[in-house]
């Protein structure tokens, strides 16, 4: 089999990437755990410390979000659950855990496909809130909750 030389070079002599580097490849990752239990009996969205910071290297790449976190609600009604970009909710409610039972826990699990248009750092924050006079919690028993922030090339 023959050797390819990219631009006649040997291969330990590769030092860069090319230039033009195709769309939808993974150009970095971070991911942060949040283990320490957080809770909360607000009945508005609130921030939680489930939170990662990013520096797009192009305006015109994205960022996927990926959350999975351990959820408790202690009593019947629903833990609501979204993502906020600095201040800005990214959406409506992505998650919704509702019960009419007792007291209730689950994982949850957001993905959401960003367009900061930026190169500053960019964070990204879990919020939550519960629908009823009930305390919700995260990371429930200090079980880890992740976020992981991937940067796409646009």
């Amino acid at each position: 089999m023959a050797i390819i030389k990219p631009n006649n070079n040997t291969i330990s002599a590769i030092t860069a990437l090319p230039a033009a580097i195709p769309t939808g490849k993974v150009l970095q990752v971070v991911s942060e755990t949040l283990s320490t239990q957080e809770s909360t009996t607000s009945t508005s969205f609130v921030s939680t410390n489930l939170t990662a910071s990013i520096t797009p290297s192009s305006t015109s790449n994205k960022i996927l979000i990926l959350i999975n976190a351990a959820t408790y609600v202690n009593g019947i009604g629903s833990l609501y659950g979204t993502v906020y970009r600095g201040a800005s909710n990214l959406g409506n409610i992505f998650q919704r855990d509702f019960d009419a039972g007792d007291a209730h826990g689950s994982g949850i699990s957001i993905n959401y496909l960003d367009s900061p248009s930026t190169t500053s750092s960019t964070t990204y924050t879990y919020y939550h809130y519960v629908d009823s006079p009930r305390t919700a919690f995260l990371s429930i028993n200090n079980y880890k909750s992740v976020i992981t922030l991937m940067e796409i090339a646009g």
